[in-house]
C-alpha cells in the first residue's frame, strides 16, 4: 500500500526553493558590501538585477509549488510569509544601489562600508536560518534569533551616531538629506533580514 507521501511527494523541494530565495538575498547584501568598500565605489548594478530575477523566480516557483503540492512539510501560510519576506531583501538593497548610482557624486565623503557589512551580516544569518528549518532545532534557531537581533540592536546604535552626525552642524542640506536618506534604506534593509529571521524562527517554535 502506498502512502501519500509516495503518491503525491514529500513536499520537501519547499526547503530547496527557500534555500534559493534566502541566498539570493545574500548574494545581494554581498555585492553591496562589496561596492562600498570598493575603493572608487562605482555602482555596478547588474549583481543587484540578477539577484532580484532570482528572487523573483524563487517566489514564482514557491507560489506554483503551493498550487500543485498537496503536502508541504510546513504550514502553506509559513511558507508564503517567509517566501514573501525574503523577497523583499533584494528589493530593499536595489533601491540603495539604483539611488546611490543617482546620487554618487555627492557621496564620496560618506563611508557606508561598516552598514554594509553589517547587513552582509544579517543576510548570513537568515540564510543560516532558512536553512536550519529542515531540522527544526529549537536551541539552534534561538541563537541564530539572538544573533539576528544583536545584529539590528548595533545597526540602530549606528543610526543614533548618525543623527549625531546630521544635528553637528557641520553639513549642508544636501549632504543631510542623502546621509539620512541613504542610512534609512540600509536600516531597513537590516529590518527586512530580521523579519524573514522572525518567521523563521516561529516557524521552528511552532513546530518544535
Amino acid at each position: 500500500m502506498f502512502s501519500l507521501q509516495t503518491i503525491f511527494g514529500s513536499g520537501m523541494q519547499f526547503y530547496a526553493l527557500l534555500d534559493d530565495a534566502a541566498a539570493a538575498a545574500y548574494d545581494s547584501a554581498k555585492a553591496l558590501h562589496a561596492m562600498m568598500k570598493a575603493a572608487d565605489r562605482q555602482p555596478a548594478l547588474d549583481a543587484f538585477k540578477l539577484a532580484r530575477q532570482r528572487e523573483r523566480a524563487a517566489a514564482d516557483k514557491i507560489s506554483r509549488a503551493l498550487v500543485d503540492s498537496y503536502i508541504t512539510p510546513i504550514e502553506r501560510e509559513d511558507i508564503e510569509a517567509l517566501g514573501s519576506a525574503l523577497f523583499k531583501i533584494p528589493k530593499q538593497i536595489e533601491k540603495f544601489a539604483d539611488r546611490y548610482a543617482l546620487a554618487v557624486q555627492h557621496l564620496a565623503h560618506i563611508d557606508f562600508a561598516p552598514r554594509a557589512a553589517m547587513l552582509e551580516q544579517a543576510a548570513a544569518v537568515v540564510v543560516e536560518m532558512v536553512g536550519d528549518l529542515r531540522r527544526m532545532n529549537l536551541d539552534r534557531m534561538s541563537a541564530l534569533n539572538e544573533k539576528l537581533r544583536a545584529i539590528e540592536n548595533e545597526a540602530d546604535r549606528l543610526m543614533l551616531e548618525l543623527y549625531r552626525e546630521i544635528y553637528s552642524g557641520r553639513l549642508d542640506s544636501l549632504q543631510m538629506f542623502l546621509l539620512k536618506e541613504f542610512f534609512e534604506i540600509l536600516e531597513k534593509a537590516i529590518d527586512r533580514c530580521r523579519e524573514a529571521g522572525v518567521v523563521a524562527y516561529q516557524i521552528v517554535l511552532k513546530n518544535s
